[in-house]
């Protein structure tokens, strides 16, 4: 299968310990140059597609979460056509329900990150963008008959600014809230799909305990964890890529016209 010749409808965004998608030997690396600065993207098969992979800090984990370029990562994928989203996320949990080593598909956000680029529509057209649902139901339907039991079917997550941890009484805050996962990315990244009509559905990993007193959170026990849960992160992944029927078309929720304009720029 060579990438270059297929229509590409389908993205995977790489969270924290999913940095590589394909054999190198079969896939193509491109660097799409954006109005926002560049983004590279990588196209190979997986699931008998050809889909477009990213890794939101860098294949070596060099970007931090208040510092990725969620425009640009976005506006390449919706430049290659991209309708659909599949993104994998770290999270820690803040509720009991949600124990280490959980896979979710979230279905709701908390905003707690100040100071991001959060929209396309910043200069000429104002457009007020839906949020009720920022995860797309139908995507989110497909993965769970996908992955079955496998996953808790919802989960609200907390999206702190990061780089660093929650203290435990902010853990404790957000628990109160409603949330059950709390996360450095989603945020704006979520939403910014949604404003050029990418569907997006997401993975979450429960890495830790976040306010548990025995659970003392670290980057260390956090990649130890993501790296022991790869392969079963990558396989859900995959599973989920296979059940996107080839005529899904994203989300309507800005006038085609408009996304058209942003993509012109």
């Amino acid at each position: 299968m060579q990438p270059s010749n297929q229509r590409v409808t389908v993205a995977v965004i790489g969270g924290s310990g999913v940095y590589d998608l394909f054999d190198p030997e079969r896939s193509e690396q491109r660097r799409i140059e954006t109005p926002y600065g560049p983004a590279d993207v990588t196209l190979g098969a997986l699931a008998g597609k050809v889909v477009a992979f990213l890794t939101r800090h860098g294949v070596d984990h060099s970007v931090a979460p208040h510092l990725i370029n969620f425009r640009a990562n976005i506006w390449a994928l919706a430049s290659l056509g991209v309708k659909a989203i599949v993104s994998s996320a770290a999270v820690g949990g803040v509720s009991p329900d949600y124990p280490p080593g959980t896979l979710a598909l979230l279905d709701q956000y908390l905003d707690r990150t100040h100071g991001r680029a959060d929209t396309f529509y910043d200069r000429g057209s104002v457009q007020h963008l839906a949020s009720a649902d920022p995860f797309d139901p139908a995507l989110r339907a497909i993965a769970k008959a996908a992955l079955g039991d496998e996953v808790e079917p919802e989960g609200t997550v907390v999206v702190i600014q990061g780089p660093r941890f929650s203290t435990r009484a902010e853990s404790l805050w957000f628990r109160s809230a409603g949330a059950h996962v709390v996360n450095m990315t989603l945020y704006p990244e979520v939403p910014l799909a949604a404003e050029l009509n990418i569907g997006t559905v997401t993975l979450a990993f429960v890495t830790d305990s976040d306010a548990k007193a025995e659970d003392e959170v670290s980057a260390e026990l956090v990649f130890r964890r993501l790296a022991q849960a790869q392969p079963r992160i990558i396989r859900a992944i995959e599973r989920i890529v296979a059940a996107i029927p080839d005529d899904y078309a994203g989300r309507q929720l800005i006038a085609p016209s408009e996304v058209e304009a942003v993509l012109a720029r």
